[in-house]
């Protein structure tokens, strides 16, 4: 008889330190249960082609395969969001993009852009705090788009309008209250490229030229035409490039230029506010 604790103890060799979790997450998945549930039925039997298929996923696992493209799902800002290796894994670090846009003092209908979507984790967790916001949502990948689009969809967070774009040229000529993004920030050379989950998500989403701020800079530079008076430009970068990041705004004439923290006390997000001359 496979029981639910038998199969647990088969992620114990997982050479990670969530080990633990990540094969619970897979059971689950395998099951279609809440975690809860595995605590509360340890001695409950498994079917067998559960049993196989829970196996195979941790065959997957050692590869180093991470654990929301088995799964297929990441949640983010407590929305389950489907994920692909079309995109990147949404991470809690996002979040404080987030809470920064939330937090300002926009229009009650205020058109804000999410540039670089990949999953629509940004678009859709400001749609779900603030529904009466216009948000668009561009990314260059067709690939990511279509599982944005999804996810819209099975979050019921259909008015955000996705478009393809290579950063703000479809949107040219357009005026937001705030720009969101998360580019691609990594340099080329980083050895974190060859590390944990990153070695298989997109190198297009995660890796940038210039020491990895050529899509920052791009971003920057170009915000002064995509932002109303008073809008504001909020970017997320590694945490070693906050003070270039502040540079580039001052030197695009923003102001109100600062750097918040994520919840690992490293600065993460970086912004500014644009006045018309």
């Amino acid at each position: 008889m496979v029981t639910v604790q038998k199969l647990l103890r088969l992620g114990s060799d997982l050479q990670v330190d969530s080990a633990r979790r990540d094969t619970e997450i897979l059971l689950c998945h395998c099951l279609d249960k809440p975690r809860v549930w595995l605590y509360t039925w340890p001695e409950k039997e498994v079917s067998q082609d559960c049993a196989n298929a829970f196996k195979q996923l941790l065959v997957q696992r050692r590869k180093g395969i991470p654990v929301a493209y088995l799964t297929g799902q990441r949640e983010f800002w407590s929305l389950p969001l489907a994920v692909s290796d079309a995109t990147l894994i949404p991470r809690p670090e996002t979040e404080t993009l987030v809470e920064w846009a939330l937090e300002l003092a926009l229009p009650n209908a205020a058109s804000v852009l999410d540039l670089g979507t990949g999953s629509g984790a940004i678009a859709l967790a400001l749609a779900s705090e603030r529904p009466q916001w216009h948000l668009t949502a561009l990314d260059v990948s067709e690939e990511a788009l279509q599982v944005a689009r999804g996810n819209a969809v099975r979050t019921k967070m259909t008015s955000v309008h996705f478009v393809q774009s290579d950063w703000y040229q479809a949107v040219l000529g357009q005026r937001f209250n705030a720009l969101l993004g998360n580019p691609p920030y990594v340099d080329a050379d980083d050895p974190h490229l060859g590390l944990g989950d990153v070695r298989f998500e997109p190198r297009s989403a995660l890796v940038s030229s210039n020491r990895g701020l050529e899509d920052l800079g791009r971003l920057v530079i170009g915000a002064p035409d995509q932002l109303v008076d008073g809008g504001w430009l909020l970017l997320e970068h590694g945490f070693e490039q906050a003070k270039t990041v502040r540079a580039m705004l001052h030197d695009a004439g923003f102001s109100h230029v600062t750097t918040r923290l994520d919840m690992s006390g490293r600065q993460r997000v970086t912004g500014g506010c644009w006045h018309a001359d």
